[in-house]
């Protein structure tokens, strides 16, 4: 009987959870460092994207203004992946990188009302990179929310909820949404 007893928690620990809660830590981890990453490729092309507007809209200095501010808010706000269970770090994070969304936004709308801007081959390939960096934030930013999806639910199912909450004092993490501010299309009058 007391051999019995010794075993019945064995048998219980391939269902606690404890390698694969570890496992879908890391990956939120992870996935949260890839959409850190495109967010700095983004504000790494921005000045010279900037620099090369300023030589063609020299009077659209408030728009090129605003997107040099929105940079510098977006790269100066920074979280932790330790704060990713802390919705208001995680709303303020979104909130900078919409900014700059919205102001790279107006500044291509602006662009387009320069001919020869569009046709310069250096803003051509800034706003190719520029392009392909925001498709890669979007990639970047399914897969931490496809990750914290998966991750949450095992650590609000049973049993691994138990060894969640009790053996690693994990707690769920915050899903990455947009702002609603960057939901609207940016307004540019002429």
């Amino acid at each position: 009987m007391k051999r019995l007893l010794f075993l019945l928690p064995l048998l219980w620990l391939p269902s606690c959870g404890y390698n694969s809660l570890q496992q879908m830590d890391e990956g939120v981890k992870a996935a949260w460092s890839e959409v850190e990453n495109q967010y700095q490729r983004r504000a790494d092309l921005v000045p010279n994207l900037v620099e090369t507007v300023k030589g063609y809209a020299k009077h659209e200095e408030s728009t090129l203004e605003g997107v040099v501010k929105a940079r510098a808010e977006a790269t100066q706000t920074k979280i932790s992946v330790d704060s990713l269970s802390d919705a208001a770090a995680v709303q303020k994070f979104q909130a900078a990188q919409g900014g700059l969304t919205q102001a790279l936004s107006k500044l291509l709308v602006v662009a387009e009302a320069y001919p020869d801007l569009k046709a310069n081959a250096n803003f051509r390939d800034l706003q190719a990179q520029l392009e392909g960096t925001e498709n890669r934030i979007a990639v970047a930013r399914k897969r931490y929310i496809d990750s914290v999806a998966e991750y949450n639910t095992a650590v609000r199912s049973f049993p691994t909820n138990l060894t969640a909450n009790y053996l690693l004092h994990l707690k769920t993490r915050e899903v990455f949404t947009i702002s609603e501010e960057a939901k609207q299309a940016p307004k540019v009058k002429f």
